[in-house]
């Protein structure tokens, strides 16, 4: 089993964006099959250092998150972060 995990820290970090950011990444779980499990969750922590959004995302293969990271529901939203001036970082590991 494959573990993707992406921090994001928007340039906004105004609730009603987070909100509607994650009911967005959230989404993803309806439309692209590959995935077997998603979570995300919304920062409270007031530290500099803090990011606002943490993703945590599941796949059967590493085949299976090349498939997602191709797909284009997917690529529309790093489109969408992109224009936010969003920061991101990731982690992909095996369990």
């Amino acid at each position: 089993m494959i573990r993707h995990v992406v921090f994001l820290k928007l340039k906004n970090s105004d609730r009603a964006l987070k909100q509607k950011l994650k009911k967005m990444i959230l989404s993803l779980k309806g439309e692209i099959g590959v995935l077997t499990n998603m979570e995300v969750g919304l920062n409270f922590s007031p530290e500099e250092r803090a990011y606002d959004i943490a993703l945590i995302a599941d796949f059967n293969s590493k085949d299976d998150l090349k498939i997602y990271a191709s797909h284009p529901v997917h690529l529309e939203l790093i489109g969408y972060l992109k224009s936010l001036d969003t920061v991101s970082k990731v982690v992909d590991y095996e369990l």
